[in-house]
């Protein structure tokens, strides 16, 4: 039980951090890190930008559509084979 208040608090007290983070307080922070810690603060960024973008782009297709982009990878390894190929060749 106390975990869960403790989760809860700490979840409230970073969505009140959420809401008062601006760039410039970000920059001042960014500022005293070291070289390492900046590159996994690019690295991190850097995929939240992804992923946003990412979704932004499939936010508007269909299901199945996103089905097949999922399972085509998977798919294309069980049609690219010779006997496969054999199989159409008269078709």
């Amino acid at each position: 039980m106390e975990s869960k208040i403790l989760f809860e608090a700490m979840r409230l007290i970073w969505r009140i951090t959420m809401i008062t983070v601006s760039i410039p307080k970000i920059v001042e922070q960014l500022k005293k890190l070291p070289p390492d810690k900046l590159a996994a603060v690019y690295d991190f960024v850097s995929y939240l930008a992804e992923r946003e973008t990412a979704h932004k782009v499939t936010e508007n297709l269909s299901e199945p559509y996103l089905t097949m982009l999922a399972s085509q990878q998977l798919l294309m390894k069980d049609w690219d084979r010779s006997e496969e190929d054999a199989a159409w060749a008269n078709l």
